[in-house]
């Protein structure tokens, strides 16, 4: 790349092919056929086009595409170095408004809103009279076109605080995520009287649509849930039904077996805050589950202990998920089977530690297929010796018997076995 210096400005000579043309960030939305024609009749008296150092296009798209219309294989070249890319539409625009076809009207009030848009809130206020300058409009015509740009951000931006508070997010981890002080985003929820329900939320929230009261102490349905596969992942309507027993809408909910993700839908739908983690959260819901090892890392980091009515725990059933999730020797279904107890009933007493007026669920299934000798190895009654916290209550939740592969059924008959196909849900009080 040869450099030459005209007026003490360095003009570079680049091949026409490593230009790069941003349409999104170049100012001149509609262009002149009959310019770029006359230009690429005397290429030879163009000024150099203007590049930033990336060699994204600032200043001359007809001198560009008059240079491949001519066939020509370089072109002269300033380079600028821009800072972001609203820096660089910045440029192009000032650059376009001092030489060159100028721009119509509504092409002034479109890269108005798209500069407005590229550039952080909290610079905005200090953009508008710089677009006065370089667009040469007057300060009504700049607050006009952006003014729905900053009420409709406002409400994306006010919607997703709520959304980061029902996920159990801080108001300091809020703040930082949308790019607001502490105090503005306590101001949001203020203002939205911390998540409070439309009247058209109610119904869902208070379990008046789409719910089966349960009535007794046996959960079963007759077909799945539709929803995310995930090994190991139970049955939605399980803590639905937990959350209609023991919270109201925006109690926090804490799952840290998030698994699929099934809680978070849930509590989407009633209206319930939650605090989801797991120790390999699956790919698609990264950005809803966070990464935390109950084994390894102790409690996850809940930000408001005060505020959680219930903990609902569906851990690996010991063997029956060996290997499937991990290698490791700290996953609870790769333990021994004492290490599993103490290591289960000591997750169950360090939330009690931290809760009060709140429930404990824990969903279990013994083991008995993949034990030793296909053993039948109780798990909830071990628990119970371990753990001393009163029992609220004790659910049954069947699966279906299509579960048992032939081979099970044939060894039950063989040895005069019953298989089992139920799950235990217990249920401890924390007063």
């Amino acid at each position: 790349m040869s450099v030459d210096v005209v007026a003490g400005v360095a003009v570079r000579v680049i091949p026409v092919s490593e230009v790069v043309f941003r349409e999104d960030l170049y100012p001149r939305l509609k262009h002149d056929p009959v310019t770029v024609q006359r230009y690429a009749e005397d290429l030879g008296v163009l000024p150099p086009i203007e590049l930033n150092h990336r060699l994204e296009l600032i200043d001359g798209w007809h001198r560009l595409t008059a240079h491949k219309k001519a066939g020509a294989t370089t072109i002269r070249a300033t380079l600028t170095r821009t800072k972001s890319d609203a820096h660089l539409l910045e440029l192009a625009i000032t650059r376009n408004a001092t030489h060159g076809l100028q721009l119509s009207r509504d092409d002034k009030e479109a890269l108005a809103r798209r500069l407005y848009r590229a550039t952080p809130v909290r610079d905005r206020e200090a953009l508008k009279p710089r677009l006065e300058k370089i667009l040469s409009v007057d300060v009504r015509s700049v607050q006009r076109w952006t003014a729905d740009i900053d009420k409709d951000e406002r409400a994306a931006r006010n919607k997703k605080i709520r959304e980061l508070r029902m996920a159990g997010w801080t108001q300091q981890e809020i703040a930082d995520e949308v790019g607001l002080s502490r105090r503005a985003v306590s101001d949001v929820l203020a203002e939205n009287d911390n998540c409070r329900l439309a009247p058209a939320d109610e119904a869902a929230a208070t379990h008046a649509t789409d719910f089966q009261v349960p009535l007794y102490s046996l959960w079963s349905w007759r077909t799945k849930s539709e929803g995310v596969e995930h090994f190991g992942n139970s049955e939605p309507r399980i803590l639905d039904n937990l959350l209609y027993l023991y919270t109201a809408p925006f109690d926090l909910v804490v799952d840290p077996f998030a698994g699929g993700g099934s809680t978070v839908e849930v509590c989407k739908k009633r209206f319930r805050r939650y605090y989801v983690s797991d120790r390999a959260p699956i790919p698609e819901r990264a950005d809803e589950i966070r990464r935390h090892d109950l084994v390894v890392d102790g409690l996850p980091k809940v930000p408001e202990w005060d505020a959680v009515r219930l903990v609902y725990l569906d851990p690996p059933y010991w063997k029956q998920a060996h290997g499937e999730y991990s290698k490791d020797a700290t996953d609870l279904a790769n333990m021994p089977l004492e290490e599993f107890f103490a290591a289960l009933a000591g997750i169950v007493n360090a939330f009690a530690a931290k809760l009060s007026n709140a429930k404990i669920a824990l969903l279990m299934q013994a083991t008995q297929w993949e034990a030793p000798g296909h053993a039948y190895t109780d798990h909830l009654h071990e628990l119970t010796r371990r753990i001393t916290l009163p029992i609220e209550m004790e659910v049954q939740c069947p699966y279906q018997t299509e579960q048992c592969l032939p081979q099970m059924v044939e060894w039950a008959k063989a040895n005069h076995r019953c298989l089992v196909i139920t799950r235990q849900l217990l249920i401890w009080r924390v007063e």
